[in-house]
């Protein structure tokens, strides 16, 4: 069988794996509407009020993709590498023409599709049941390559905490003490001057996403804290992709041959 039909067979595979975990598939796409449930329509924004969600609602476009492409590949990935290991599943896999970098991105590719779907979702209730816009122009295309490596880095991400962590349980928590501080540190609700100025933003790859994909859909020019205008969405996509294609490379050579 060529390349391509191994990931073709792989990538189908796990499509249907994820299918049939109908708990899977429900949380999957229940969560955008909590996120906007609770934080779109329940919280709202304040703008005059000071302190948190005091942004427009558009603003607050990128950080809900954050999160649904932060947690949801964390969390998925590094529990399907936990439960190969734990049935030995990587040792049936070493016995077949298929190498650990292209089940990886067989499982990559099949997240990206389905947390495609759900910020579809997101992005539909978001514009249905709140006041937010997004800025019409050619440079909106952006958000799906943005969306897209976003999904790739964390699914390398979340393949790492399966490898290294010796359990399902311990990699959903792992996942979610990464997750969380990420949300808040890298100006996916918190604006950059409502954090301290020691903080090294830059060095949180999701920083880039939310930046990058501000910059496409937010109606107004986006700046930093000292007003100097933000890198262009194209600069951040390319940094973006870098982090993905290391954190890509360092996962697939890191998932276990046998276990």
């Amino acid at each position: 069988m060529s390349r391509l039909g191994r990931l073709f067979a792989a990538t189908r595979a796990g499509w249907h794996s994820f299918l049939r975990r109908r708990t899977a598939v429900f949380f999957t796409f229940f969560f955008p509407a909590i996120i906007v449930l609770i934080f779109g329509v329940l919280v709202q924004t304040q703008p005059a009020s000071g302190g948190l969600f005091t942004e427009p609602a558009g603003w607050y476009i990128a950080g809900y993709l954050a999160v649904v492409v932060l947690f949801t590949p964390l969390s998925r990935v590094g529990s399907e590498v936990a439960r190969h290991r734990s049935g030995s599943q990587f040792e049936k896999l070493a016995t077949t023409p298929l190498r650990r970098w292209e089940w990886l991105l067989a499982q990559t590719l099949v997240n990206v599709v389905v947390i495609g779907l759900a910020a579809i979702l997101l992005l539909g209730l978001l514009f249905g049941a709140t006041d937010a816009t997004v800025r019409l122009s050619p440079e909106l295309a952006l958000v799906v390559p943005f969306v897209a490596v976003g999904v790739g880095l964390f699914c390398a991400v979340g393949a790492l905490l399966g490898s290294l962590v010796d359990s399902q349980d311990g990699v959903i928590a792992a996942s979610n003490g990464i997750a969380i501080p990420l949300v808040f540190l890298s100006e996916a609700f918190v604006p950059r001057e409502l954090l301290p100025g020691w903080l090294p933003l830059e060095l949180s790859p999701l920083t880039y996403f939310t930046r990058g994909v501000r910059a496409v859909t937010y109606p107004e020019p986006v700046e930093s804290a000292v007003g100097a205008p933000l890198g262009t969405p194209t600069l951040g996509l390319l940094v973006l992709s870098g982090f993905a294609v290391v954190g890509f490379a360092l996962a697939a050579h890191l998932l276990p041959q046998t276990d």
